[in-house]
């Protein structure tokens, strides 16, 4: 519903901005917005197409880790952290299955299994509701945020979209997307845990802290060799992760019996079904954006944003990926599409496009997920989940300005 006002206030204010062009004497403004839009429209297809192939690499990939039991090694790892974020959830409860596979399923970025996984895990959630059934429960908003602090390993929608936009190096984004989205769940983590009073000075959420604390450690020590070997430190080891990703699950494929070859061809066709699935949502945003853009609207809105900014003496570069980081909280499929409109409009290599990515990989989509694992179960109040949520997705916005900075500026 909020995305329909959204999608139709871009439409409304185009016009408006257009007519009082038009007016006042520009007489090429409607030609370029039906131009934009006709345009916009052509490149929304031919990217989903182009995007055919990399998708079905990939979710093949993905497709054999995980009958090769990859989430089930995810799970039992994740095991003991879990047990210190869900204090209420009984151990060996069947909501903690549940809650692992699908915490599992999100960070290999497999959302159409995570997403059944989900809603079977707030339905568990649920029947631990000893008090009202319409409110959320301190389990539940741990586990909502969780997902919409949107961890993942491999951001393989993303890679997909720079390849086929013709990014340079693809993967140059890897380790930015994942430094933003660990700042993203540290922060959802941290501010859940405070509000509802869980402890967290254990050995298991120290461990994962460590972890993290590892990887930026890891990230600092590159800087202090320059940034130019910062850039290829980067871009080995974002392509060595995938190498050593896909090998392992090719191997875990191999022990626990799996036709490989089979597996990746139904994963496959996943990646064909999804780049089709896509188109509508793709060309709807890109239009909308596109005429938003050619009525002169959009480049008011930043200019002003940007002098803004320039004002207090900040750098303003960033400014241009503030739809794309606006959006993402309200509509997945309306972040994307502001993401691939500023990777054709600047370019994917240019500095907007790379941070529009690394917002993109940074969160997930906060409104959406809540409204559609609350909504599941009937859950009407969801208490501090929502101020949660979006302190984690500010959080992770914030991070991917900062990392983009650092790795591209």
């Amino acid at each position: 519903m909020v995305l329909n006002y959204i999608w139709i206030s871009f439409f409304l204010v185009a016009i408006l901005v257009a007519a009082v062009r038009t007016v006042g004497g520009d007489l090429s403004v409607l030609p370029n917005v039906m131009d934009g839009a006709m345009g916009a429209a052509r490149t929304g297809f031919e990217i989903s197409i182009g995007l055919t192939g990399v998708l079905a690499l990939w979710m093949g990939i993905m497709k054999i880790g995980e009958q090769g039991g990859v989430v089930g090694v995810l799970s039992r790892w994740l095991a003991p952290l879990f047990r210190r974020l869900f204090p209420d959830v009984p151990e060996g409860h069947a909501a903690t299955g549940h809650i692992f596979m699908n915490l599992s399923a999100n960070l290999l970025g497999l959302d159409n299994a995570a997403t059944p996984l989900g809603l079977r895990a707030m339905d568990e959630l649920q029947r631990l509701n000893t008090g009202r059934k319409d409110t959320a429960t301190n389990a539940m908003i741990m586990f909502l945020v969780l997902n919409t602090s949107g961890l993942t390993l491999v951001p393989v929608a993303i890679l997909a979209y720079r390849a086929q936009m013709g990014a340079a190096q693809p993967t140059d984004v890897f380790v930015p997307i994942l430094l933003a989205t660990m700042a993203s769940t540290v922060v959802g983590v941290a501010i859940t845990a405070a509000v509802q009073r869980t402890r967290l000075l254990c050995w298991p959420v120290m461990g994962a802290l460590a972890v993290v604390c590892t990887v930026v450690a890891a990230v600092a020590v590159g800087f202090a060799c320059g940034r130019e070997a910062m850039g290829q430190w980067s871009a080995v080891v974002a392509n060595g992760l995938l190498l050593v990703l896909i090998a392992g699950f090719i191997v875990a494929g191999v022990r626990h019996r799996v036709n490989v070859y089979d597996a990746f061809v139904e994963g496959a066709k996943d990646g064909f079904a999804t780049a089709v699935r896509i188109i509508p949502f793709l060309v709807a945003m890109l239009v909308a954006v596109a005429v938003l853009r050619a009525s002169g609207a959009l480049g008011m809105a930043t200019d002003g944003i940007a002098s803004a900014v320039r004002a207090v003496g900040m750098d303003a570069a960033w400014v241009e990926a503030l739809p794309t980081a606006l959006m993402k909280p309200l509509s997945g499929s309306g972040a994307r599409g502001m993401m691939v409109e500023a990777m054709t409009t600047h370019g994917a290599d240019s500095f907007v496009g790379r941070l529009c990515c690394i917002m993109q990989g940074a969160t997930d989509t906060t409104f959406y997920v809540l409204a559609v694992y609350f909504g599941s179960v009937g859950v009407r109040h969801t208490r501090h989940a929502v101020a949660c949520g979006l302190a984690a997705d500010l959080a992770g916005l914030v991070a991917a300005v900062a990392v983009a900075y650092m790795f591209f500026a």
